[in-house]
């Protein structure tokens, strides 16, 4: 039996394909401020960051790449994003040179307006519970990228942890 005109087969569709969407319009050179709490209304940090973000692997995958500097020191890190075609949910894969204590965040989540929201745990210590970090990614015009993360204790309360303000200062391509 024929499909008519204009319904699609995949119900997921729309979905996936403003997933590459998205991935497609982050690619390129970010320029911005990076802000780091480490204490709930106390801010740490704020200190200039640049990154790339550029589709990788035929497209599907976004990497960002990015570095500046947390209390004077260098910092640097790298996050792979996938949207999940199965699971209809954002993946992304975390490593920061500050934050992560060598170790890689994983974290998942639901498409959003503006981009996604993700969630993933990381540990503090032997014998403590792990702690929840939830990031939004926020593309809030061509030019104006936003990520946000907060804290989550094992109680669930959320306080700001860090905040990157990117605008736009060149478009790259695919690798």
């Amino acid at each position: 039996m024929p499909v008519p005109s204009g319904i699609s087969i995949n119900p997921t569709e729309p979905q996936i394909v403003e997933a590459e969407k998205l991935i497609a319009n982050l690619c390129g050179h970010w320029q911005g401020v990076c802000r780091t709490w480490f204490e709930p209304g106390k801010l740490a940090d704020e200190s200039d960051v640049t990154g790339t973000m550029a589709a990788v692997v035929g497209g599907q995958f976004l990497k960002h790449q990015y570095g500046g500097t947390i209390q004077g020191r260098p910092r640097s890190g790298e996050e792979t994003w996938v949207f999940n075609e199965i699971t209809q949910r954002w993946q992304s894969a975390w490593i920061d040179s500050f934050h992560m204590n060598g170790a890689i965040m994983f974290s998942e989540g639901p498409a959003t307006d503006e981009g996604c929201q993700v969630f993933g745990q990381y540990d503090v210590g032997p014998g403590t519970p792990p702690w929840g970090w939830k990031t939004l990614l926020s593309l809030r015009d061509p030019q104006q990228l936003v990520i946000t993360a907060f804290n989550v204790s094992p109680e669930g309360d959320e306080a700001l942890a860090v905040e990157t303000n990117y605008r736009r200062v060149a478009e790259v391509g695919n690798e």
